[in-house]
């Protein structure tokens, strides 16, 4: 029985987990990658030092379409089998509260051990090799990929290509052209894990503060994402991971053409009412000679309070006791209720993963194309993206596995 031919499009995380298990079932396997090495975006997950997975692995810490069907794909290839994988390939890890790294922390290691593992088992790099056209031969099954003038057939193809975010990587969404040449559609697709631009031009002055706050997203009247945990304050708007975190929903928000507003608690460990007596007891201790700004000392950071006394009209100077009671308590609300007018995000060159892709409906429960049979779908190029913390990481790692699994597996 000859050996199968299977040809992997992109050489990022996903692509390259495809690689190494379909040459694994003794596939014979040819990789094309567009950039001049294999694994470029990997060298700038979790700050260089590449989270590559989670202990808490749920498919809460994802947005999809079909969430029940992205659940079984997790349970088919979670953390457990991503700890043996790279256990296999001679990575030690480490975890830092369930997040796991390589013990080195360097994610430069990570990609020379998946490269040398393909090296191992004969997987055929092609690099430098931008594919730009794919079609499928209706009377053979077989597929032929097209990159820098040149014909690649093969028996089996996975599309690894990645989506947009990180474009200096290679991840330029060509992939999502290839998947339309197929008949697919796609679900718009939007920066995610990425900063919020604001409306509001007073911003500098406090430009690289961190704060630990609750952040709440609201939308015709509704809050639709809260998260919490270190705000970041740039001079255009809100950075830090509760940023990250909920900046897909906004930019699916802006693009329906819907007002975005952030609401910016600061001291989320206080309820409203325990807030409340905290003003009382306050007012109640801090007596004597104080300015405005000596009143409200030992509240929040220095310049973050200072520019929450401005917004609520008061003089930073003014004498506390001749100060109005209204513009005190306004400020003091302002500690739990800031409110900014989200206008948009920074560009894909700025996002750490795209949101939006290929449906999973239009992919079997082995990642296979419906509308292309023997066409493999793995990684970002998918409709799946997960929060900050290996999550991103560990859907490549699943989806190239079980791609390959599936491309591989002998027909009965």
């Amino acid at each position: 029985m000859s050996m199968i031919s299977i040809g992997i499009v992109g050489g990022g995380a996903a692509g390259m987990a495809a690689a190494i298990t379909a040459a694994r079932q003794g596939a014979r396997v040819t990789l094309l990658e567009g950039n001049m090495r294999v694994g470029k975006k990997l060298l700038s997950t979790g700050n260089g030092k590449c989270n590559l997975g989670n202990r808490k692995l749920d498919v809460s810490e994802y947005y999809c379409g079909q969430p029940e069907r992205l659940e079984r794909f997790l349970k088919q290839f979670g953390t457990d089998e991503t700890v043996s994988f790279f256990q296999g390939i001679g990575v030690l890890l480490k975890e830092k509260n369930g997040y796991l790294y390589p013990a080195c922390e360097q994610a430069a290691v990570v990609q020379d051990a998946l490269r040398l593992e393909m090296r191992e088992l004969h997987v055929y790099e092609i690099t430098s090799c931008k594919v730009d056209a794919i079609k499928r031969n209706r009377r053979t099954g077989k597929i032929t990929v097209q990159g820098n003038g040149e014909s690649f057939t093969f028996d089996k193809v996975i599309l690894a290509c990645g989506g947009k975010a990180a474009p200096s990587t290679g991840s330029d969404g060509s992939g999502y052209e290839l998947a339309r040449m197929l008949g697919h559609s796609l679900v718009p697709v939007v920066p995610a894990l990425v900063q919020l631009r604001c409306r509001e031009d007073y911003l500098r002055s406090v430009a690289g503060v961190r704060a630990d706050a609750r952040i709440s997203i609201y939308s015709d009247g509704a809050c639709v994402a809260e998260e919490r945990g270190e705000l970041q304050i740039t001079e255009y708007g809100l950075s830090g991971i509760p940023v990250f975190q909920i900046s897909r929903v906004v930019n699916y928000l802006l693009a329906e053409g819907k007002e975005v507003e952030a609401c910016v608690d600061f001291l989320p460990d206080y309820s409203p009412e325990e807030y409340d007596r905290l003003y009382a007891s306050r007012e109640l201790l801090l007596q004597g000679n104080r300015s405005v700004e000596e009143y409200f000392t030992g509240m929040l950071h220095k310049k973050l309070m200072a520019m929450l006394i401005r917004l609520s009209g008061l003089g930073a100077n003014t004498d506390k006791e001749k100060a109005e009671e209204r513009l005190l308590k306004k400020a003091y609300g302002l500690c739990r209720q800031w409110r900014l007018h989200i206008v948009g995000s920074n560009p894909f060159e700025n996002a750490q993963v795209t949101a939006g892709g290929v449906p999973l409906a239009e992919v079997t429960d082995r990642l296979e194309s419906l509308k292309a049979p023997g066409v493999y779908f793995a990684g970002e190029i998918l409709d799946v993206d997960g929060k900050c913390g290996g999550y991103n990481l560990q859907w490549a790692w699943c989806s190239g596995y079980l791609a390959a699994m599936a491309a591989t597996a002998r027909e009965e």
